[in-house]
């Protein structure tokens, strides 16, 4: 009767632990974009280059290409290795259509062909075109940085990769502006 009860708690006790930890793993889509954008801000002051950037953004178009939709869990959270030096990849299709913003989630599954920045550039239209033209390339526009609202100017790589029926663009940008300047000459 005691072993019987023994087994019974073990069981009930492991039950419980197992479903409390899957719902700490598992973050809503607000908890994933605050631990995302706390990990661009505390990283924000380690070096960034051109270089890094363009690196990361391969990365990210070999892993899409490999994975497609599957691979976006792998861009978000703290722990990912695609939010580094105060930037992150963010991933929108040759529709306009953002597939996976790692801070800005609702966002996500909009259209933003047609989005203005401050200044009037169709930036997405902009990106969707260079890499049409060219594969990948430099765009530079205004955006807020992470953990403000008012829009800085920024500069992002994107690039263009394919998986199945889907067409993606990863994106990465700085708000450096001396990259900006280098980039830009």
């Amino acid at each position: 009767m005691h072993r019987k009860l023994f087994l019974t708690s073990v069981i009930m006790a492991t039950f419980v632990l197992f479903f409390s930890l899957n719902s700490f793993a598992e973050m809503d889509p607000a908890q994933l974009a605050k631990a995302s954008e706390a990990k661009a801000v505390a990283t924000s002051s380690d070096p960034l280059t051109v270089e890094l950037i363009e690196k990361k953004v391969n990365e990210a178009c070999d892993l899409l290409g490999q994975k497609g939709e599957a691979a976006f869990p792998a861009f978000q959270g703290k722990d990912s290795n695609f939010i580094f030096a105060g930037t992150y990849i963010w991933i929108h299709d040759q529709k306009g259509i953002m597939r996976m913003h790692p801070i800005k989630y609702k966002l996500n599954g909009k259209n933003l062909v047609n989005l203005a920045d401050s200044t009037g550039k169709l930036f997405f239209a902009v990106m969707n075109q260079v890499c049409e033209e060219k594969g990948s390339g430099w765009v530079d526009y205004m955006w807020p940085k992470p953990g403000e609202k008012k829009p800085s100017p920024k500069i992002s790589f994107v690039k263009q990769v394919k998986h199945g029926d889907d067409t993606f663009v990863a994106g990465c940008g700085t708000y450096d502006s001396n990259i900006i300047s280098k980039i830009k000459k």
